[in-house]
């Protein structure tokens, strides 16, 4: 039976809701932490001559322009609900794309990857590479020497080790840079460079990394001994065999373990503290809520308004408005264009105005949510009093949509008690044991860590015995579950524990 393709056309009537310009806006000022909304204030205050932060004379007496004008008292205005409701409304038809993925612990939220995750810095902190060039600059080099250490300091790993071998390095000054310079000289310029702050730059090697750091640190009686098993065994340092260490090395158990907490100290990363890998400069955190908690029990917080000033329409702006209503007949076609893009300028800042109002109000409510439903760790800054809470429980209380409240807790920290966290840090899944009963991820976590650390380290445990512990204390999950709990924690298996 042959088959024919028939094209056709139709009609559909469908109706979508799309984002307004102004709806756009208080999305984008939504997502802002502190840092990049204070920058975008300015830009906004640079270039419409229509926003001031001076505010006018008399406020009562002037038009409606000018009575929306204030941004101060934001947190307590709840009078926009309106305006809200038709924002939500339309971010609901948007892509989840953006939804904030829950994460099950803190680690792993710090740890977190994802491009819809990423944190961008703002300012222009000192990079890794520009602090040790400031310590460089310190000794005494000839030209071609500090060429040398320049390229040296650029050849170092996002850790701060330097893993290309002398003899490349030689090669390439000699080709690129038409520095004549032999691999001795280069130890040289290394040897140098490895006398640099944090101790461990520039090393080659993990154990050379090591060994740097032992060497600075002040005269003891392990530190000796340190040297010696990071050199002479370090292959049973590698597999944490403390016991075969210290048969080896014919010591005690007990001056072995003052060797081994001495030698975990050691940082196999020293570029890190320098505060940037590649691409990434050192980070400055601003809170963007203030929680304070006082000693009867009362949580009180705020929004930090940073450097952000209160905003108000220029009188001069609506006067000129003023003059266009009341004589737009009788003005010429010149005054007629000038007079509308001062009302163009003016409905932008009321806009602005608007937005941030907007973005004040949904930041404050969200944020009084999330300590209405974890009060209790907020009292304690205890991390097993952190209740199960995603997404969509703060989303129901507040009746705003997932992708909002998303949009709230991204690149947000809260600054309380306890310390500064993401407002993610807050989040966490809930684990159905027993019973019904849902307990924390974080909890769950807490618990395992706790059985690990006060296990027999020369008879340590696995994941089958760890499982039937945390039964027993009233916290039962599966053997598969403990495996991935104790993976995400950092938690070697039984058999690399042992000690």
């Amino acid at each position: 039976m042959s088959q024919k393709l028939v094209q056709s056309q139709e009609q559909k009537l469908a109706q979508q809701q799309r984002l307004t310009q102004q709806q756009v806006l208080q999305v984008k000022l939504l997502e802002m932490p502190l840092a990049e909304f204070e920058q975008n204030v300015q830009l906004e205050l640079d270039d419409n001559p229509a926003l001031e932060t001076t505010p006018p004379d008399d406020l009562a007496e002037n038009n409606d322009y000018e009575q929306e004008a204030s941004t101060a008292d934001a947190e307590e205005s709840f009078e926009m609900e309106e305006r809200a409701d038709a924002l939500d409304n339309a971010l609901k038809n948007m892509t989840q794309d953006d939804e904030m993925p829950v994460a099950t612990s803190y680690q792993e939220i710090s740890n977190y990857q994802g491009a819809e995750m990423e944190e961008q810095t703002f300012g222009d902190p000192t990079s890794f590479y520009d602090k040790l060039q400031d310590q460089m600059r310190e000794l005494v080099l000839t030209e071609e020497q500090q060429d040398m250490m320049e390229y040296l300091i650029g050849s170092l790993d996002d850790d701060g080790l330097l893993r290309k071998d002398l003899q490349s390095i030689s090669d390439e000054l000699a080709v690129y840079y038409n520095i004549d310079c032999s691999e001795k000289d280069l130890e040289d310029i290394l040897q140098q460079l490895q006398t640099f702050d944090p101790p461990g730059i520039g090393a080659r090697n993990l154990q050379e990394c090591l060994l740097l750091q032992i060497d600075r640190k002040p005269e003891s009686p392990t530190k000796a001994l340190q040297r010696e098993v990071i050199t002479n065994y370090y292959s049973f340092f590698l597999k944490k065999q403390w016991r075969q260490i210290a048969q080896e090395m014919n010591i005690s158990e007990d001056i072995m373990r003052q060797v081994q907490s001495e030698l975990i100290r050691l940082n196999p990363k020293p570029g890190a503290s320098l505060g940037e890998t590649i691409g990434r400069n050192l980070q400055q955190i601003t809170p963007d809520f203030i929680v304070d908690t006082a000693e009867d029990g009362t949580i009180s917080f705020y929004i930090n308004k940073g450097k952000v000033p209160d905003l108000y329409i220029s009188p001069s702006f609506t006067d000129m408005l003023k003059e266009y209503k009341n004589n737009k007949d009788g003005m010429s076609r010149q005054v007629k264009e000038a007079l509308l893009y001062a009302k163009e300028k003016v409905d932008r800042a009321k806009g602005f105005i608007e937005a941030i109002r907007q973005r004040r109000h949904t930041m404050y409510i969200t944020m009084k949510t999330i300590i209405d439903l974890q009060r209790p760790y907020f009292l304690s800054g205890d991390e097993n009093d952190l209740r199960p809470m995603v997404l969509k429980d703060v989303a129901e209380r507040t009746n705003l949509d997932i992708s909002t409240i998303s949009r709230v807790c991204n690149m947000k920290y809260a600054q309380t008690r306890w310390g500064t966290f993401r407002l993610r840090h807050f989040f966490s899944e809930g684990v159905k044991v027993v019973d019904g009963e849902t307990l924390s991820n974080r909890k769950l976590k807490s618990i395992l860590k706790d059985i690990v650390e006060h296990e027999d380290k020369q008879h340590p445990l696995n994941d089958d015995a760890i499982a039937q512990l945390m039964k027993e204390k009233g916290s039962p999950i599966a053997r598969r579950t403990v495996s991935k709990y104790r993976e995400q924690l950092g938690i070697p298996t039984a058999r690399l524990r042992k000690e």
